[in-house]
């Protein structure tokens, strides 16, 4: 799907899916950092890091969620999704040079109300799920 497409309510079905992958650099975590003020050295430094039980320096939670927002603005249903509810768990860190896969899987549509329920992941290059949630999303409708 393009990304300027959008799918409209009528459009959706349980089981359609979207993904967006990035690569967490360093610049994108000190970006996060500046622009939320989440100075935490676990992600800023790493000998502060080192000392933590992560040993590593690691991504803010927040930005693997922000992942997921690119999927459903952008993918599905994409452009005209409006954010409703998204409920979040943290299962494992998300490292410095990670490839995050973000995905959302559609598990409910309800017409009558213009709302989508959603299976939302990350996961890592190493196929280990990182964050798990699920999202409530009001869809275009056809005009």
């Amino acid at each position: 799907m393009e990304q300027n497409n959008a799918y409209c309510i009528e459009d959706l079905k349980v089981g359609m899916s979207a993904s967006f992958e990035k690569v967490l650099g360093d610049a994108e975590v000190r970006q996060y950092a500046e622009l939320t003020g989440d100075n935490n050295p676990v992600h800023l430094d790493e000998e502060f890091a080192k000392g933590t039980m992560f040993k590593t320096r690691i991504a803010h939670g927040m930005l693997l969620a922000g992942f997921i927002s690119t999927v459903i603005g952008c993918h599905l249903p994409g452009p005209g999704a409006i954010y409703v509810k998204q409920d979040l768990t943290f299962l494992a860190p998300a490292r410095i040079g990670d490839t995050i896969t973000a995905r959302a899987t559609v598990t409910e549509v309800l017409a009558d109300k213009n709302r989508i329920t959603l299976h939302t992941t990350c996961t890592n290059q190493n196929g280990e799920q990182v964050l798990d949630g699920q999202a409530v999303v009001i869809s275009p409708r056809k005009k």
